[in-house]
């Protein structure tokens, strides 16, 4: 009897072979697998890390799962032997980067190696431990330049890398509430290099603390719409353009009883209106620093 993961495998294969799917589509994630298949997520994880070695997929960061260009070559699995706790992070980095952290189990870390089910407890004790291992690894990789000396410029250097950082990895504003903030050594060094943008500001402890609160805070508002809205196109399949046109008809219904919504929606007409998240950090982050220096002037 064949695997469930391998009919799986050849029936993607087939349709790359077929040309019903061309280098750069999208293939089915691992929960749409899942669905479609009716397996185990662990099983379709499977599938994709064997059609991944068989380099006909790969994994592009913020679209998914991916037809591999002609070019690509297999890769083989390293030996279970030489498996590490650095490999097992990074493999589950590249899961979430590329499916979500919803997507995320240690049984697909571990499909993913091409190891057992249970190599990965090995280096890492839970799932919960693997994530903040990963939220810590990710943040370790945020590059800041040189101290600039004004307090404003270095606050904008601070706040726009991790912008930038939850821009390639959107998993990491799904981790938890503002409330529970998380422990890990890297993102306690980005929050000293914005606290000590503050602290010369001359306001009191508890002011420039909640002021790096907002900007975080500002960050996360933002970005946790990323994984969002990668996974309602994932289940739709529809972008966002595509959706908004589908509401034409609640919107033309619902406007009329709110005059200033509709004057502004006239407004967008001929211009239209594009939900652009990087205009709106900028905006955010502009407001609250301007704001900053109207306090302390």
């Amino acid at each position: 009897m064949i695997p469930p993961y391998q009919r799986i495998v050849a029936e993607i294969t087939r349709r790359i072979t077929d040309g019903e799917l061309n280098p750069g589509d999208r293939v089915p994630s691992a929960r749409q697998v899942a669905k479609e298949w009716d397996v185990a997520l662990a099983t379709a994880a499977k599938a994709l890390t064997a059609l991944r070695q068989e380099g006909l997929v790969e994994a592009e960061p913020r679209v998914g799962t991916v037809v591999a260009a002609a070019r690509s070559r297999p890769r083989a699995a390293a030996p279970e032997r030489e498996l590490t706790r650095d490999r097992v992070v990074r493999a589950a980095i590249d899961i979430a980067d590329a499916e979500g952290l919803a997507a995320l189990s240690m049984r697909g870390v571990a499909a993913r190696l091409g190891v057992a089910a249970m190599s990965p407890y090995r280096h890492v004790a839970s799932k919960g431990d693997l994530v903040l291992m990963m939220a810590d690894a990710v943040f370790g990789g945020m590059t800041l330049p040189a101290r600039p000396d004004h307090w404003r410029a270095r606050v904008e250097v601070g706040v726009r890398a991790l912008w930038a950082l939850h821009r390639e990895h959107p998993w990491l504003a799904q981790l938890g509430p503002l409330s529970r903030p998380l422990l890990v050594p890297n993102l306690l060094a980005y929050s000293e290099w914005v606290l000590d943008g503050l602290a010369g500001l001359g306001l009191d402890p508890r002011t420039t603390f909640d002021l790096n609160v907002l900007l975080y805070s500002h960050v996360l508002g933002l970005a946790v719409h990323l994984e969002r809205e990668a996974h309602a196109e994932g289940a739709t399949g529809l972008s966002t353009e595509q959706w908004m046109n589908g509401q034409a008809r609640a919107l033309d219904r619902l406007a009329p009883a709110h005059p200033t919504f509709a004057r502004l929606l006239t407004s967008f007409a001929e211009t239209g209106y594009d939900l652009d998240l990087d205009a709106l950090f900028e905006l955010g982050l502009r407001s609250v620093l301007d704001g900053i220096e109207r306090r302390t002037s």
